[in-house]
């Protein structure tokens, strides 16, 4: 499953906030790496009904696919 390579593997700013979000630190619960509806989003609240994704260097060309996926 590629959303399990994912969490094994995060990039630098992935591990960095899932250090701040994990284990209830801002008084929710956060899940990585999440499928929804076949896409993966780096990070997800199902209490708020909230994705946060990380945007980094892998991103970069790849504006068109992103905004597709954001809408």
């Amino acid at each position: 499953m590629y959303a399990r390579r994912m969490r094994k593997n995060p990039t630098p700013a992935e591990a960095e906030l899932w250090q701040a979000l994990r284990g209830k630190k801002v008084g929710v619960k956060f899940r990585r790496q999440v499928v929804i509806l076949g896409w993966i989003a780096d990070f997800c609240c199902p209490t708020l009904r909230l994705i946060v994704e990380v945007d980094g260097s892998s991103h970069l060309g790849r504006e068109e696919y992103d905004d597709f996926r954001d809408s």
